[in-house]
């Protein structure tokens, strides 16, 4: 071992680029492991000895946070797994390597726990293995859709807490703490500031908005241990990036609310709000009701340029596994479902059926791309996209739909 100073640069590690211009987060080595071994105490409530899996990437921040560091700091055995959620051979992998190994507490994104509902929607797969050992799952990287939580919740019967956190922060932000005995659920929300942080939400002016009034997510500063506090090579980018736009506060780019409780709902990044006629409508939103149709597995709604009203959004869907419904009839389905929850104001009346979405290998969808797709825009090729032939099939569904008339097109 080689003694450094808390602040010497402990990895660099380049955020997923959804913008496509990804920016490299320098992280510290002493509030680094503080930070860590009070999240895997204190959130994921585990202790030495025991078994803990992180269903990430090593290469992205939680496969750093806690597939190594941290369960190794509190003297955890921490699982390491090449594979997918499904086709390793199948739906059931996950619950396999929980009851080989009698994992305890086990951390996944959500669009994971979807590919596995979408091939096993009944559980058949759940069922031939014993998962006696695990005590909760925490899901984080995208929004937790409702029917998603609540199938996974039914299906184990085990706690199911959603929490938020980024790259940025390297551990969590929101997030019930199990270790203090804290684990109220609350649906659609990412849980309460872990200590440490002061989460509070602005107005575009930078004005304090009250409980459920929506917009800017933001952290006051001063940051707690761990955080980023600069860009490698580039500390003006990190100042015009995270803390210029509210002075004061730590920019997240996500928009939500908090309710009086002091409960966190993200809604989706800020860039994910569109304009229809001078309303602004979050895309978040509407993904989350489409959600709830029962053929669907999982939605991008992204804004369409629209010469009338600005912006109009467009749903791109993946069907479940074996789903008897024809385009025409789903689409007039969520049209409905899309003005009975959220208003005609949204203008929603276009639902595209994609063979999949493009995702990052953390499991993010790439929304700017699909933005800039919709729009005939072309779009640097994202650097962390996991199959890039996906664009390629989305492709040909918006050009045979005749939605626009050249979809955009990586370069």
């Amino acid at each position: 071992p080689v003694p450094v100073n808390a602040a010497d640069p402990l990895y660099i590690m380049y955020t997923s680029g959804t913008t496509g211009k990804p920016k490299g987060i320098v992280r510290d080595n002493g509030g680094h492991a503080v930070a860590l071994l009070y999240a895997l105490r204190q959130v994921y409530g585990m202790r030495a000895g025991e078994v803990w899996w992180g269903c990430s990437d090593v290469g992205w921040v939680v496969g750093h946070s806690f597939i190594v560091y941290a369960p190794l700091l509190g003297g955890c055995t921490t699982v390491m797994f090449e594979g997918k959620p499904v086709k390793t051979p199948d739906a059931g992998a996950y619950w396999r390597v929980v009851q080989e190994h009698g994992v305890q507490g086990l951390f996944a994104a959500p669009t994971a726990f979807r590919a596995i509902r979408k091939e096993d929607p009944d559980g058949e797969a759940f069922k031939r293995y014993d998962v006696s050992s695990l005590r909760h799952l925490f899901v984080a990287g995208e929004k937790l859709d409702t029917p998603t939580y609540q199938w996974l919740s039914e299906l184990t019967g085990r706690p199911v807490y959603d929490h938020w956190w980024q790259t940025e922060t390297g551990w969590p932000v929101t997030a019930p703490c199990t270790g203090l005995g804290q684990t109220e659920v609350r649906g659609g929300s990412t849980n309460r500031p872990v200590p440490g942080y002061q989460v509070e939400v602005l107005d575009a002016n930078s004005r304090p908005l009250g409980p459920d009034e929506e917009g800017a997510i933001v952290l006051r500063l001063p940051l707690p241990p761990g955080c980023a506090q600069t860009l490698w090579n580039d500390h003006p980018r990190y100042l015009d990036a995270y803390l210029n736009t509210h002075p004061g506060y730590y920019h997240t780019g996500d928009g939500g609310y908090l309710d009086a409780d002091g409960f966190v709902y993200i809604m989706g990044r800020t860039d994910d709000v569109i304009n229809v006629s001078g309303h602004r409508l979050s895309t978040g939103v509407m993904e989350e009701h489409i959600a709830t149709h029962p053929a669907v597995a999982e939605s991008a709604v992204v804004g369409m340029h629209d010469e009338l009203c600005g912006e109009v959004p467009v749903g791109l869907v993946v069907l479940k596994d074996g789903a008897d419904i024809d385009e025409p009839r789903l689409e007039q389905e969520l049209v409905a479902l899309i003005r009975d929850q959220v208003g005609a104001v949204a203008r929603f009346r276009r639902a595209l059926v994609v063979p999949r979405l493009p995702k990052t290998r953390s499991g993010k969808t790439l929304r700017a791309a699909l933005r800039k797709m919709a729009n005939g825009r072309d779009f640097p090729l994202p650097s962390t996209i996991d199959d890039a032939a996906i664009l390629d099939e989305i492709a040909v569904v918006l050009s045979r739909d005749g939605l626009v008339p050249a979809p955009g097109k990586p370069q």
